[in-house]
């Protein structure tokens, strides 16, 4: 307690009377992005060195200017390894007496089989714990030397894992390999269909064909489909695209139309080509506030649109030229997460969604889980907005 009582924006965690709300009164259903690079594998150790993990990155942070709050230091978890099942025990926990209904596993498939990461959900599977609910969400994009390291990364920038298409039988064998997690009790439903979240939904090639597939093929065993849901970190304008691909909802992420809106989209252009140019360090800093004030549209209140939450943001521990929001604080999540709830009020009751990005992507400093600077901030924070 000496530690949270020194931070600047401390919510006191919950005491243990209060630990497990009314799972019933929820403003809206909330599904946060679950990272699982928090374990080694062997690739890892032959792209960087022994041993890495997310932990790597975060552990060696440094700040790049003043006021800029590095390294990010977990407190009630600790640098945790996932292959223990306490850890992951402990998450569930803490993530449910928040308010977050259930994690989205990102899921690394690269064709013809080929899995990274895989572990963490192997074994919720195996053992079924935590007794939690879940999801996937397929991450259909190529690795290169810039996805996790930000030293190695503008050295030279090399493929290292590629994301391919093989065709039909590689997506029927896909979708087999995923029925043993669409058919767990605790996978997440939405109109009573299993919900599989794609990073990428227009970089699948005849897309189409792909989600009437895998639908047909859930029926067969005894599903009622796929409550398909693509991510969208581009232009609004492209949300109506992936609806008419097929997609039943449109996971919006108004990041990049933030800071359009607020530097101007010269200034972005500019940047990228100064960074190509010298290939070196170009920080672009916002206000935080700044972003959630800009970050929703009305794109986010139709039915078939769901916001994205976001805690806060820091990607310098991957990249030199990073994207860095500052002042972020759980107050301020406060205010950003009623703006959520404002924008989805009019929706149906089903469809008062919102996924939380993320729950531990560390790296990105953009994680709900306790630190030494804000203790459970900004898990209450949720809390205090989500339940009723």
């Amino acid at each position: 307690m000496r530690i949270q009582k020194k931070c600047a924006h401390y919510f006191p965690p919950p005491k243990p009377s209060a630990f497990m709300p009314d799972l019933n009164k929820r403003r809206a259903r909330v599904f946060a992005y679950y990272l699982p690079q928090f374990h080694p594998i062997p690739e890892n150790d032959q792209w960087w060195e022994k041993g890495f993990t997310e932990w790597t990155n975060v552990g060696s942070a440094v700040p790049l200017f003043k006021g800029h709050q590095q390294p990010r230091i977990p407190t009630d978890l600790g640098y945790y390894d996932l292959r223990l099942p306490e850890v992951r025990e402990a998450q569930a926990n803490l993530a449910r007496s928040s308010g977050v209904e259930g994690f989205i596993y990102w899921h690394y498939y690269f064709g013809g089989g080929k899995r990274l990461l895989e572990m963490p959900i192997n074994e919720v599977l195996k053992t079924g714990k935590p007794d939690f609910p879940f999801c996937l969400g397929w991450a259909n994009h190529s690795w290169s030397s810039q996805s996790w390291d930000r030293i190695k990364s503008k050295k030279n920038d090399q493929l290292l894992m590629k994301q391919e298409y093989l065709g039909e039988r590689d997506n029927i064998e896909h979708f087999y390999s995923l029925l043993p997690a669409f058919s767990d009790k605790r996978y997440v439903h939405i109109n009573n269909k299993p919900v599989f979240l794609i990073y990428d939904g227009v970089g699948v090639p005849q897309i189409e064909e792909f989600l009437e597939l895998w639908n047909n093929l859930a029926i067969k065993n005894g599903l009622n489909g796929i409550y398909f849901i693509a991510r969208n970190g581009a232009a609004s304008s492209s949300i109506d695209t992936l609806i008419n691909l097929g997609f039943d909802a449109v996971n919006r992420h108004g990041q990049f139309e933030a800071e359009i809106q607020i530097k101007g989209k010269v200034f972005r252009d500019l940047r990228w080509k100064i960074i190509e140019r010298i290939k070196g360090q170009v920080l672009d800093v916002y206000d935080y506030k700044d972003i959630i004030n800009n970050i929703f549209n009305e794109y986010d209140t139709r039915p078939n649109v769901i916001p994205t939450i976001i805690p806060q943001w820091d990607r310098s521990p991957r990249r030199k030229s990073a994207i860095i929001y500052t002042k972020s604080s759980p107050e301020m999540f406060s205010l950003h997460i009623q703006k959520a709830l404002d924008i989805i009020n009019n929706k149906e009751e089903n469809a008062r969604i919102l996924i939380l990005k993320s729950w531990n992507e560390w790296g990105e400093g953009n994680y709900m889980e306790p630190d030494k600077h804000n203790g459970y901030g900004y898990l209450n924070a949720l809390k205090q907005k989500i339940f009723y």
